[in-house]
């Protein structure tokens, strides 16, 4: 699953440590997330996209996941 996160942050020069703090993981999460390892479960989708002011359509592509059914 592909993520704008990367993009969100460079937009408010946030680095990961500072994203998993303001969503309650660890920055080794949001690594896995933002290179597709893990998949975010929806309440962390939802806390995430919450955070950017953004849906969680907005923020995570479910294209591949939608693919694979």
């Amino acid at each position: 699953m592909r993520t704008k996160i990367p993009q969100l942050r460079k937009e408010r020069k946030l680095s990961q440590e500072e994203l998993g703090t303001a969503v309650g993981v660890t920055r080794q999460t949001i690594t896995s997330i933002e290179t597709g390892k893990y998949v975010a479960s929806l309440p962390l989708a939802y806390k995430i996209a919450h955070y950017f002011g953004h849906t969680i359509e907005d923020v995570f592509d479910f294209t591949n996941l939608e693919e694979s059914k």
